[in-house]
Formats: structure tokens, sequence, C-alpha cells
């Protein structure tokens, strides 16, 4: 069997890390910090609750990247994409010939600042460099060593870059996680970015809320109103004219929710409420959130970025990002992925596109 390695121990890489463990997989766990793994290192096991209930045994937890990573062929990057870079970073010297990475998720340009960070630094190993579109686990945890899966998405999207190499990456995949589906590159993965739509606008239109009750309400099904709706639909739509530059059709939000859970409505409000996997997600207790500091900077920035270069407007996304700015103290429009920091500043779609599909090598 595949031997797996995931780098993160938050909500998604303890969810990971477990039902890999009860799949009988060969899993080891890393973390930057000891704090959020000290019990998992001290005794091996994390407990499941929710879709998936059990305590499962991993083969070990470390704070070493490198005891972590070496001899594991599939690496699952679990942390928010703010710390890409980072690890990236410390990946970069400790990286194997044959191994995969995937990121879960990418955001909105993952994978190509990945592969930059491995180039600047040099890295001549064979590795794939891969990311899914969204976290494919509904997930919180309670306790370090606790996590509560509230639903497995259906199914989610997964593309390599370059794009020649999904063959190699399917063939790990639909023996570890069959719910991974290979797009046809990462234009499909970056852009179909629905945290983007979910997150950012949700939590701002809430801050107030947020900000009284330290998140106490669920932030789905209670935070998301009808006018809220209006608003994140807005945000579905510019998102979706950016994915068309490159000529590839998007999945609307409304269309990702029926894809990931099976759920239906008439529009995207009815379709959340409709969406029991949101039933006890509550609101994050602050404002300073991966749902700011991840998806506004490293999702909406790019999309919007992407927009200008190609002559698409996206305003509601420009306020979505504008209000972050001034709520967080932040310029996110310069710290955020663009055009340019991702390397593609001055290139045709038709270079972009090669790129994504052929390398460049």
């Amino acid at each position: 069997m595949v031997n797996i390695c995931v780098i993160g121990a938050g909500n998604g890489g303890q969810a990971f890390a477990a039902y890999f463990a009860m799949k009988g997989f060969d899993t080891s766990l890393f973390n930057r910090s000891s704090w959020r793994i000290a019990p998992i290192i001290e005794n091996r096991r994390i407990k499941l609750e929710g879709e998936v209930k059990g305590v499962y045994d991993i083969s070990f937890a470390t704070t070493n990247l490198e005891e972590a990573m070496k001899g594991r062929k599939l690496l699952m990057v679990v942390v928010p994409a703010f710390a890409h870079r980072q690890i990236a970073e410390k990946m970069a010297p400790v990286v194997e010939d044959g191994q995969i990475i995937l990121l879960n998720p990418g955001r909105t340009g993952g994978v190509l600042e990945f592969k930059n960070i491995f180039k600047s630094k040099g890295v001549k190993k064979d590795v794939i460099i891969a990311e899914a579109q969204t976290l494919i686990f509904a997930s919180r945890m309670s306790n370090p060593g606790v996590v509560k899966i509230f639903r497995i998405k259906n199914a989610v999207p997964i593309a390599a870059l370059p794009s020649k190499r999904n063959g190699e990456l399917k063939e790990i995949m639909k023996e570890v996680m069959p719910e991974f589906e290979l797009a046809d590159n990462i234009i499909y993965t970056s852009f179909n970015n629905i945290g983007a739509v979910f997150h950012p606008a949700t939590l701002l239109l809430n801050a107030a809320r947020i900000e009284l009750t330290a998140g106490k309400f669920e932030f789905y099904l209670e935070g998301i109103s009808s006018s809220v709706a209006k608003v994140l639909e807005k945000v579905d739509e510019e998102r979706c004219n950016v994915m068309k530059i490159f000529g590839a059709e998007p999945l609307t939000s409304v269309n990702w929710l029926k894809y990931a859970y099976d759920v239906t409505g008439k529009n995207l409000y009815e379709a959340i409420h409709n969406n029991s996997g949101y039933q006890g997600i509550l609101a994050p207790p602050s404002i300073d959130n991966r749902y700011i500091t991840e998806d506004v900077p490293m999702s909406l920035v790019p999309i919007s970025s992407f927009g200008k270069e190609f002559g698409v407007q996206t305003p509601v996304i420009d306020s979505v990002i504008n209000l972050a700015n001034v709520m967080m103290e932040k310029d996110y429009f310069k710290e955020g992925r663009t055009v340019e920091s991702l390397g593609l500043k001055g290139k045709k779609i038709e270079e972009i596109l090669k790129l994504l599909e052929e390398g460049d090598e």
C-alpha cells in the first residue's frame, strides 16, 4: 500500500491522518508546532467523530519534517494557503524522487506558487505537484487528537502541474481516495474555488455578530441569509467570468453543491440551506481567521488579478477585498497572489495553457 505523510495537523490534517489509518495506510503526521499534536506524538491515536467514528492508530506524529516525509510516496499538504510558501521552502531540501505532493486545497494558484518555490530553491528531484479544488472533508477539531467529520464530499477535482502527469497522479489516488477526480488541468481546481465564494463575504457581512458572540452561530445556515446569498451569487458570477478567460466551463456554486454534496435548490440560498452537511458548523470566533487571512489574499486577490490582466471586471470581489483591507488593516492586493507573483505576467492565454499542460522544462 502507499505510504502517506500528512503535513499539517489542523481540522483537515488530523481528519486525513485518521481516515487513512482507518483504511490501513501507513501514515505519518507532521505539524510545525508541538502543542497541536502533543497527545498524538505520545499515543499515535486520533479519534474521529461524526460521519466516521472510531479511534485510529497512525504510524507516528512529529515536528521533524524530514522524518515525516522520508520514504513516503504521497505527501498530503493540509495547511492554509498562506503557509504554502513556507512549507514549500521547508520541503525543498528533503523532497525525494518519485514523491507526489497534493495541496489540500491549492486555493487559486497554489500549485504554481509551490512549483515556483521549488524552482527557486534548485530542486531537481522528479516530483509531481498537484492540487485539490477544496478540502474533501467538512471537519472541525475539538481537541488535539479529536476531530469531527461533518461530511465527506462526494467528489473533489484534482490536477497536476503539468497536467501531462495526471495519469501518474490518478494511479496513486484511485487507491488512496477514489473520491478525488482528475480535472483537465489546474484551471479547474484553481478557479472553481468555492471557498472564495462562501467564506470571505459571509464572514465580513457577519462581522458584528461574530465579534459580539465569538462565533456562536451556525456559519452557513444562519450566517447566509437570502440577502447575503445575493452577494455570494455576484462573487460567484465574477469568478466564473474570470475562469471563462481560459476557455473553460466553470462550475457554479449551485452546481458545485450538487456535485459535492448532492443537494439542489432554485438559487444559492436554497441550495446552501438544503445541505445537511453544513449543520452544526459554527462561525469562526474572530474575523482574524483563515476565511479572511487565507481566502482573501490566496483566492479573491488572484481571481481579481487575472480579471484585471485580461479585461474582466470584478467589482464585487474587489469590494470584498477592500472591506477585508479596512477591517484587518492590511493591503491584500499587495500581499496576495497575483498574475505577476505567480510568474505569468505578460503571458498570453495560449502560453499559460501550454505551461499548465506541458510544463516549462
